[in-house]
């Protein structure tokens, strides 16, 4: 009797099939996995949580602001080594990595456009710039964004994600608090609305000054917000914090913001809240 024989073999190995990288998004909170095109539809918000990812002034300028109308300014200003810092790398280096690496002038883009037609002077910064840290550029930029709607009397709309002041600057990134705030100061003698938005997470020196200084202070979910990280305050008052502490949710309970806001819903927010001042 002929025995039947496989002359190939039951399953051919054609090789590993690959994923085209960049084509899917993994949620840090619930898991789920994201086509990328379904997660920009979705105003970089979870399909399934709406967990917010972390986005940068590219994004949040398609956002919030009206097709087109953006026009970037203070593109010219950038920050230098004047104290010739060395960390594990030099400051030097550093900058000149991370222009490379994020093509972005600095952890803060200014500009104006409008919001459904409304005027509106515009910054948002960049937690991929060196953790959206506060130097003096990013203080300056400010600067010249607060004087822009105050020249042009139009409200001033700003995006916090910042990690805080830029430690290898030292004591001139300490000083922009005052300078910020002192522009701030101005804004409110004039009767100009300023809108501050703060995203994940929104720390240090930036909540310690123009984070939290605006006539209205938007959050977005669950937004770390704070100075000090709650690590460092577990450590430093020896307690056990309350549940989420520092969130977006328990910082609106205890009056610090005024709403927490989805990202969807955050232009039509904007612009009623522009309506509301009058302008």
């Amino acid at each position: 009797m002929a025995w039947f024989q496989r002359t190939k073999e039951n399953i051919q190995e054609k090789g590993q099939l690959e994923m085209p990288d960049g084509l899917w998004a993994k949620c840090p909170e619930c898991s789920e996995v994201i086509f990328k095109k379904q997660l920009e539809d979705n105003y970089f918000m979870c399909t399934k949580c709406s967990y917010h990812f972390r986005i940068g002034s590219e994004e949040f300028i398609q956002i919030i602001l009206d097709d087109g109308s953006f026009v970037e300014t203070e593109t010219n200003v950038k920050s230098v080594d004047s104290l010739k810092f060395t960390d594990s790398k030099s400051y030097e280096i550093r900058l000149k990595e991370n222009y490379s690496k994020t093509e972005l002038n600095d952890a803060l883009t200014v500009g104006f456009g409008t919001i459904n037609g409304k005027a509106v002077s515009f910054g948002c910064m960049n937690f991929n710039f060196i953790g959206g840290s506060m130097g003096a550029v990013v203080g300056e930029k400010f600067y010249r964004a607060a004087k822009y709607s105050l020249d042009k009397k139009v409200p001033l709309i700003v995006v916090s994600a910042t990690g805080g002041a830029r430690m290898q600057e030292a004591a001139f990134s300490l000083m922009q608090m005052a300078k910020t705030s002192a522009v701030l100061s101005l804004l409110e003698e004039a009767k100009i609305p300023y809108i501050s938005i703060l995203t994940d997470p929104t720390t240090g020196g930036v909540s310690a000054s123009y984070g939290m200084l605006g006539d209205i202070i938007i959050a977005e979910p669950n937004a770390l917000i704070g100075f000090a990280g709650p690590r460092v305050i577990e450590q430093t008052i020896k307690r056990k914090l309350p549940q989420g502490f520092q969130r977006a949710e328990f910082v609106l309970e205890h009056g610090f913001v005024d709403m927490v806001v989805k990202r969807n819903e955050l232009k039509s927010t904007l612009f009623n809240l522009i309506e509301w001042f009058g302008f």
